[in-house]
């Protein structure tokens, strides 16, 4: 049916880690039976003869896969910029975009322009910001920039636990829950210590935040009254559908790490194609 179909491009600079993400997300759904790899050359979205040869897609690899009762269409772009036509020209067929950054390099020029056809064709997006596990990556410089150069203004929705070759879970901000990864596989505990007062302090920011989607739970925010869970979720998809902002979820696509919260978010919070036409037909 199709309120269960999401379409979404995978959009950013070239070795951001789009093809990583993809593959590991079909991974995980059970598409495939193994985890192909840009590096090893036996990706099953980069195949060209060509694309193996650079380690980098130079066209748009398409794929589907079944997660919770849905299914997920996969664009995965081009991130180099002689190859960046082939971009804009799948964005038209796609319903939303995952923009995904590296921690390491934070936005760049490519970062911009897919966002700029994001911008173009209207498109509902949420941020990934990937490689949290490498050397020198940096969460909340990496958050800062995309701050800085985008609108609607990114929102946080998860911290990272862990930094560099540390980096082992996502903090979600909205339950307020840890999830702790071993081998792709998430357990559910407390927040850690550390990062508990630092945890707090986003998520009341996100409440903020969120609560401008919906004008009645800007009321109830206002007057000090406790949103719900559920409330949230909803006027977070609202405000993401509407493009009051962008949502941020954060992992390593390499370690597994946050990609089924990334994969729950899309079917949660993303648009279906009659989730769209509904809204063209109110226009």
């Amino acid at each position: 049916m199709t309120e269960t179909l999401r379409n979404i491009a995978l959009i950013g600079h070239g070795g951001s880690g789009k093809t990583s993400l993809a593959e590991v997300m079909l991974f995980n759904a059970g598409a495939t039976n193994r985890l192909g790899s840009v590096d090893a050359g036996n990706s099953t979205m980069d195949f060209e003869p060509e694309e193996l040869k650079r380690r980098s897609s130079i066209s748009t690899g398409f794929h589907q896969f079944n997660w919770k009762k849905h299914i997920i269409s996969i664009m995965d772009t081009p991130g180099d910029q002689n190859f960046f036509s082939d971009t804009r020209m799948c964005l038209q067929a796609a319903d939303s975009a995952i923009l995904i950054i590296d921690a390491i390099d934070g936005v760049k020029v490519q970062s911009e322009k897919a966002w700029e056809f994001s911008d173009e064709f209207n498109l509902p997006r949420v941020i990934f910001i990937n490689k949290l596990d490498r050397e020198r990556s940096d969460f909340q410089k990496t958050f800062k920039d995309a701050s800085d150069a985008f609108e609607p203004k990114p929102i946080m929705l998860q911290l990272p636990i862990g930094i560099e070759a540390g980096f082992k879970g996502v903090v979600d901000l909205i339950g307020m829950k840890a999830f702790v990864y071993e081998n792709g596989k998430a357990t559910t505990t407390d927040i850690p210590a550390d990062l508990k007062d630092l945890a707090e302090s986003e998520r009341e920011k996100l409440v903020e935040n969120i609560a401008e989607a919906d004008d009645e739970l800007v009321e109830k925010y206002l007057e000090g009254q406790e949103l719900s869970g559920e409330e949230l979720k909803k006027a977070l998809r609202k405000g993401t559908l509407n493009k009051t902002f962008v949502p941020v979820l954060c992992g390593s696509a390499i370690n597994n790490i946050g990609i089924d919260l990334l994969c729950n978010f899309i079917i949660d919070v993303m648009p279906s194609p009659m989730d769209l036409g509904a809204k063209v037909g109110m226009a």
